[in-house]
């Protein structure tokens, strides 16, 4: 009857609970009688516990990030690294170009001495290797106010147009080592295999430091824009 099975899980409850508490019991007065042999009080079990070391994750290292050079004529130029004096100094024509009150764009040699804000970031500038053939660039500066020729270049993209009587001088530009004039897209996937696009573009993904871009034309395959950029926290709207 329902009545004779309750009484029978009563009694196996009962049992089972006795057993439990029975453990319970015998191991707090083990550790108790343990805790008197050896002399240990309570607060020294808990000083022990507060005591003990955090545990904290070790960082995973850092994987450093592929920096591509681009030369010019034979002048490396590490995105992030060198300076605007070291293209100064290699000979290079340097300009920088701003809109003046009445919408003209003025174009000017930069000045090496010329004093710039601290943490900022300066666009507007231009590397000339032939009359049609240039490079924008970009330049950034550090904590403290520095001047012009120390600022480091933080960014560079070429538009490239392979006119037959520009071809010569182009194929002196060099990405990575390889001549942006032999740099299709199919070169460009052998050479960059962990970066990913599609028929007319080629770029970097994952990276935290550093952006890659390559353009190509969608007949002859040939690159026509290569960019390359350093990340940086700074302040945008302190440069021009």
């Amino acid at each position: 009857s329902g009545g004779a099975i309750s009484g029978v899980l009563a009694n196996g409850s009962v049992a089972v609970f006795s057993k439990l508490a029975s453990v319970i019991l015998f191991t707090a007065l083990f550790v108790v009688a343990l805790m008197i042999s050896l002399r240990i009080t309570w607060s020294a079990v808990v000083d022990f516990h507060r005591s003990r070391p955090a545990y904290e994750e070790e960082p995973e290292p850092e994987v450093e990030e592929p920096l591509y050079p681009v030369s010019i004529r034979g002048t490396e130029i590490r995105v992030g690294e060198t300076t605007v004096q070291a293209l100064l100094d290699a000979g290079m024509e340097v300009t920088w170009s701003e809109m003046t009150s009445d919408m003209q764009i003025e174009e000017y040699v930069v000045d090496p001495e010329m004093e710039l804000e601290a943490n900022s970031y300066y666009s507007g500038a231009s590397i000339w290797v032939t009359d049609s053939t240039f490079a924008h660039i970009s330049f950034v500066t550090d904590e403290e106010a520095v001047r012009m020729g120390d600022a480091v270049i933080a960014r560079l993209e070429f538009g490239l147009s392979f006119n037959e009587e520009d071809k010569e001088a182009q194929s002196e530009i060099l990405f990575d080592g390889i001549p942006v004039t032999e740099l299709n897209r199919e070169k460009a996937g052998e050479h960059f295999p962990d970066f990913t696009g599609d028929n007319v573009q080629w770029f970097s993904t994952g990276l935290r430091d550093y952006d890659y871009s390559m353009g190509f034309d969608s007949t002859s395959t040939e690159l026509t824009r290569l960019s390359v950029e350093r990340n940086y926290d700074v302040d945008w709207s302190s440069g021009s």
